[in-house]
């Protein structure tokens, strides 16, 4: 079962196993156009297989989800890729509180339902920025990384963490093809690198962890920071010239925004590199820590760490039970800043009071 598996690392994923055949295959997203395209992508490309494939439009946050899997067989494996994976999500208490629900709750849920139905192996995918992370969004997986070590002595657990896998759905590289189709500026922010990686090789590398994965393994990608971390500005440069563009720099937001319906008639396009000054915003991206075991031998293009992150059990259950009595009784993004902290005392949250929705 691919919880979350219509986005673009569980669809990629989700492909890469029916490419294998495998005796039943569901697919649960809350996106049911993505689920739709899906099933319209597979049977295009891949065709069919001997055994069941059904997809399912669901909440795994809801009661029915929970009938769902009471009522099914169980399953070999069970992969979660739902997530909410922007920064700009902590932009308000009620958006922070259900990434606190997707990244956090509903992991412990389906781990326990997962355990229940004596699941082989979950997968649960993390991010880099769940490496010290400065952001709500990183520190939440970091977060779900410590339930994954407490259910870890009662299922087999593994994990990944990669780079921005290029041109996924909701990403800057994939907005920038959504702006030239309606004419308007590309933006990308100052003094930021990132890595990137194929949307294919990001459904391989889940899969391998799933299968390959020792308990408690994280896979990442061997990504060089010499060759392989680029800027985004250059990167915003490139893609304008691959449209068939002259970039043309433009110094204010305004200033874009006036140009960009004007400029392609001239054989340019209107490009502009915004201050990277928005809550949240690391500058690199990282796979590990210094503190965490790392393996690099036992494949050519695939790294490991072997996750033993400390944890004290009295303190997730009061986390859990904080949130839902704040969930109850109301709560501030201030509460729920330091509930993260009381579990990450590391944290330093980057506070910028701007937030991504307050630029282009």
């Amino acid at each position: 079962m691919v919880l979350g598996g219509a986005g673009t690392i569980g669809s990629a994923t989700v492909k890469e196993i029916f490419k294998r055949n495998p005796k039943k295959l569901h697919v649960v997203d809350i996106n049911e156009n993505n689920l739709a395209e899906l099933v319209r992508d597979i049977r295009s490309s891949l065709g069919y297989i001997d055994g069941e494939f059904k997809t399912f439009s669901l909440d795994i946050g809801s009661d029915i989800f929970d009938k769902f899997i009471k009522e099914s067989e169980g399953y070999d494996y069970v992969l979660n890729f739902s997530a909410l994976k922007h920064v700009r999500s902590e932009k308000d208490k009620y958006t922070l509180m259900r990434m606190v629900e997707v990244n956090i709750l509903n992991t412990i849920k389906t781990i326990q339902q997962a355990i229940n139905k004596k699941t082989k192996k979950y997968f649960c995918v993390s991010t880099d920025k769940a490496s010290n992370p400065v952001n709500m969004m990183g520190s939440s997986k970091r977060i779900m990384e410590l339930f994954l070590m407490k259910y870890s002595k009662e299922i087999n657990i593994s994990t990944a963490r990669f780079a921005n896998v290029a041109f996924s759905d909701g990403s800057l590289l994939y907005s920038w093809i959504l702006r030239i189709q309606k004419k308007q500026p590309i933006v990308a922010p100052k003094g930021i690198k990132r890595y990137f990686i194929t949307q294919e090789e990001s459904g391989v590398l889940c899969l391998l962890s799933t299968l390959l994965g020792e308990n408690k393994e994280l896979f990442f990608p061997k990504l060089s920071p010499e060759k392989d971390l680029l800027e985004l500005t250059e990167l915003a440069l490139r893609f304008v010239k691959y449209q068939g563009y002259e970039p043309y720099i433009c110094e204010t937001e305004e200033e874009a925004r006036r140009l960009a319906p004007i400029l392609p008639k001239k054989g340019k396009w209107a490009v502009y590199f915004s201050e990277a000054d928005t809550t949240g915003e690391k500058d690199y991206e990282e796979f590990f820590t210094e503190d965490e075991e790392v393996i690099l031998d036992r494949f050519k293009d695939i790294g490991i760490v072997k996750l033993d992150l400390p944890f004290r059990e009295d303190k997730l259950d009061y986390f859990t039970t904080q949130i839902a009595k704040l969930r109850k009784s109301g709560w501030g993004k201030e509460d729920i800043v330091n509930l993260f902290k009381y579990l990450l005392p590391n944290f330093i949250h980057k506070e910028t009071g701007k937030y991504l929705d307050e630029k282009m």
